[in-house]
């Protein structure tokens, strides 16, 4: 089946004992053993529950791999990878990474006596040179948030069989739909489900994709026994949002790219980064190995914060907040949100500057968001 056929029908449906044409909700912590060691394939919601197990098998039809786990945030999703490591193993990481890992790496599981090393990964020799005898991992994001940074993915993966290194991707805001990491050779592809496949806003998960049986079963045993699985109706909000997925990315993307040429043009922005323009410095890279360049676009005011802060005052379609990914369109601050608990001197060093919007470009009309900046870039001048 193709992508638009699988995000509808992969997984137990319609619904084996009842025939529902929408995945029940089975919201049960138990289920009733048949016998004493017999179970009719469910014991306990921690280990496995029918909802799940429908959003989790999508997720890895959709992505191309082994098997799909459900996680109760993209955090608890990245947490648990965390520990197919032990102490004293040491992570190559991009440098731009999101916040929320950024901290996780840094102030968390650095604590436990892993060792982390982040850099720009454009370079394979920057990468090797990294490259110690206790590295057992390297950490990528397929679009870097919030600078939209690409990876080549044919050169990473080379590097990381080479060296016998976990390569672990963060998919989520390239999407399944866009690019998928297994296919390249990736090990572990990682989601925040909060985002582009719920894609409306109103649920908060996670989301692994493993692309061996071995990496299954050492993803399972963790779910299980860290308890970081998602709830039964967050595994169906997440899964009624999967199915309009390719028709919500196709328009993300027009969007985005109207909205990236737009700003690219208007006298008072410094830059703007979106991989969909010849202008961003991976755009090459985008081309090759996507069929397509997503929903966020960054872009960098001239002036710093107070041109900022005046804009995000003033947007009216656009609504400051955290996330993406959803329908109505977001403005957020990195510098102040997301990336609030990254040091300023490493956000100056990656270039995330306090005069740097990231935007989820939404499904309205274009050209009403256009107007929305351009009445709002007017309030800085």
């Amino acid at each position: 089946m193709r992508f638009e056929t699988i995000a509808i029908h992969a997984g137990d449906r319609p619904d084996a004992t009842t025939g529902a044409i929408s995945v029940p909700i089975y919201q049960t912590a138990t289920f009733v053993f048949e016998d004493v060691g017999k179970t009719r394939g469910w014991d306990y919601s921690r280990t496995a529950n029918p909802t799940r197990k429908v959003l989790e098998d999508t997720i890895a039809r959709l992505e191309g791999g082994k098997a799909g786990f459900a996680f109760a945030t993209g955090m608890a999703a990245e947490t648990t990878l965390m520990h197919l490591l032990r102490t004293g193993d040491h992570v190559i990481s991009m440098d731009d990474i999101y916040g929320g890992t950024y901290t996780l790496f840094q102030s968390v599981m650095s604590t436990f006596g892993l060792e982390f090393t982040l850099l720009r990964m454009d370079d394979r020799q920057r990468i090797e040179e990294a490259i110690k005898p206790n590295t057992r991992m390297l950490w990528l994001e397929t679009l870097s948030n919030p600078l939209l940074n690409t990876i080549d993915l044919e050169m990473v993966v080379d590097i990381a069989k080479k060296h016998r290194l976990l390569i672990v991707a963060d998919n989520t805001f390239a999407t399944p739909y866009f690019l998928r990491p297994i296919e390249y050779g990736v090990d572990l592809v990682v989601h925040s489900t909060s985002k582009y496949l719920n894609g409306h806003c109103d649920v908060v998960g996670g989301a692994v994709v493993t692309a061996t049986d071995e990496l299954t079963q050492r993803v399972q045993f963790l779910l299980d026994a860290m308890g970081t699985c998602a709830s039964p109706f967050d595994c169906w909000l997440v899964l009624r949002g999967i199915e309009t997925l390719p028709v919500r990315m196709k328009q993300h993307e027009k969007n985005a790219i109207a909205v990236a040429r737009y700003l690219e043009e208007h006298p008072s922005v410094k830059r703007v980064l979106y991989p969909g323009l010849e202008s961003h410095r991976g755009h090459g890279i985008a081309r090759s190995q996507m069929k397509g360049f997503g929903g966020v676009v960054s872009f960098e005011l001239e002036g710093g914060f107070e041109r900022v802060n005046t804009f995000l005052r003033n947007v009216r379609v656009f609504s400051l907040a955290e996330s993406l990914g959803g329908l109505a369109s977001l403005a957020g601050h990195p510098a102040t949100m997301s990336h609030v608990s990254v040091p300023r001197d490493h956000r100056e060093k990656v270039g995330i500057s306090d005069g740097l919007i990231r935007l989820s470009v939404g499904l309205e009309n274009v050209d009403d968001l256009t107007e929305d900046l351009e009445q709002a870039l007017k309030t800085t001048v």
